[in-house]
């Protein structure tokens, strides 16, 4: 004879019935299981390959000009006097114009990435090309001024000044130009639509640094 009586539910939560007896349900999943709701969702690094690669590279190009600066120091240092006389004078008002150029190009890459950020594709093309403008233009004024210097008579074979000037500054322009030929292809991909946005930050990281040497 049955009493009738049900036996109260345990503290862990509701109580099913099935014909031998109570069935107590399963504790809540803990993350350690291999269930898919408790499958952890993708996130997205930090930087992209691509952008890790630049940092690398910048890495090794600033260890590089560390080291020409350094020589020019020790260079300096070591001559009774500097500039040598009878050589001519560095165009000091040219380049600063010409540098303020360059820093401009930096502004307009920055407002490109921007651009590309808001999906703005034509201001992006817009702005990727007003950068490569500045680029170019840095790097024709410099070599207009370079000429002259030649022609002043400040070549590599001159002496220590005309070879530690023409070194790091020509090791610049290069950077500058290499720099200059990837903005150019960046340009181009972003005119035909098919460019993502990890390769034009990359290039905006690698512009930067140029800028900033």
């Amino acid at each position: 004879m049955t009493t009738g009586l049900i036996a109260a539910p345990p503290k862990g939560g509701p109580v099913t019935h099935r014909p031998n007896g109570p069935v107590v349900p399963p504790p809540p999943p803990t993350g350690g299981g291999d269930g898919p709701e408790r499958e952890p969702s993708p996130r997205r690094p930090v930087l992209e390959n691509i952008q890790l690669a630049v940092l690398f590279l910048i890495g090794g190009e600033a260890v590089f000009f560390a080291a020409l600066i350094a020589a020019l120091f020790v260079t300096r240092l070591g001559q009774p006097l500097w500039p040598p006389p009878l050589q001519p004078r560095l165009p000091v008002g040219v380049t600063g114009v010409n540098t303020l150029v360059l820093l401009a190009s930096s502004v307009t890459m920055a407002r490109a990435v921007r651009a590309l950020a808001r999906g703005e594709k034509r201001l992006l093309v817009k702005r990727l090309a007003a950068t490569a403008g500045l680029g170019a233009l840095f790097l024709l004024v410099q070599g207009y001024e370079w000429a002259r210097l030649i022609g002043y008579g400040l070549t590599l074979s001159a002496g220590t000044y005309g070879t530690t000037f023409y070194t790091l500054i020509g090791a610049h322009a290069a950077h500058v130009l290499g720099a200059l030929v990837w903005l150019s292809v960046t340009l181009a991909l972003a005119s035909r639509g098919t460019l993502r946005e990890p390769p034009v930050k990359a290039c905006a990281m690698f512009w930067h640094f140029v800028v900033g040497l």
